[in-house]
């Protein structure tokens, strides 16, 4: 028996990082469709330009509050992780003309759900495109 491997090659980072940012344009454009109180207005590059903001905010702040809310986050399983999201949501429509979130709570947490749903369903379409696993060929 005998393996043979169906790998596609290796994407470059840059390419994954365009991949994973047009796909997070993408979970915006499906939680402004989903939720009343989130509006993107201007088009498609809007919602590029939401998905660059949040992206910069997730990396420089998100990264911060993480970190400092370490402790908490292991005592509520996670649930804290929801509310930094929230937050982070919060800080792009402040950034930004092109995002619009009308209440703060209710609808930045369903905003966060959705998005980290997205997050994840993106996360193994990329998984099954770019790193398949080897075919045992007979």
């Amino acid at each position: 028996m005998e393996t043979t491997a169906r790998h596609s090659p290796t994407p470059s980072p840059l390419a994954l990082l365009l991949v994973r940012w047009i796909a997070l344009a993408a979970a915006f454009a499906f939680t402004a469709w989903i939720l009343n109180g989130v509006d993107i207005t201007g088009g498609f590059w809007a919602y590029v330009w939401v998905a660059l903001i949040f992206g910069v905010v997730n990396a420089i702040i998100g990264t911060i509050l993480r970190i400092l809310t370490l402790p908490f986050n292991l005592i509520t399983l996670g649930l804290i992780s929801l509310l930094i999201t929230a937050v982070l949501l919060s800080i792009t429509d402040a950034l930004t003309d092109h995002l619009t979130i009308d209440d703060f709570f209710w609808t930045t947490i369903w905003a966060a759900i959705i998005l980290a749903l997205a997050a994840v369903v993106v996360e193994l379409i990329l998984q099954v495109i770019f790193w398949r696993e080897p075919v045992v060929a007979a």
